[in-house]
């Protein structure tokens, strides 16, 4: 995947949650979409962290970060839910 393309993914999620968030009147929209992306990637890194005890573990890759960004926590356990399907 190009690099380019990544970015823009990432920059209309961060976007789209933006708009989101301003319409629903929240008071530091840009924050909120901020802290919804940055939990997605922590999901995904807590994930891999505790891959030592649960054994479940998902592959870092650009299409995973950009899923764990854009996704958020839902984000992520969708990708856990697919790697146990497929």
């Amino acid at each position: 995947m190009e690099h380019w393309l990544v970015w823009i993914i990432l920059g209309a999620g961060f976007l789209i949650f933006l708009i989101i968030q301003a319409a629903s009147r929240e008071k530091k929209p840009f924050r909120k979409a901020a802290l919804t992306m940055a939990s997605g990637l922590i999901a995904l890194a807590a994930v891999n962290l505790t891959s030592g005890f649960t054994g479940v573990a998902l592959p870092v890759s650009i299409l995973s970060l950009c899923g764990a960004a854009v996704g958020g926590i839902p984000g992520v356990t969708l990708l856990l839910v697919m790697n146990m399907i497929l």
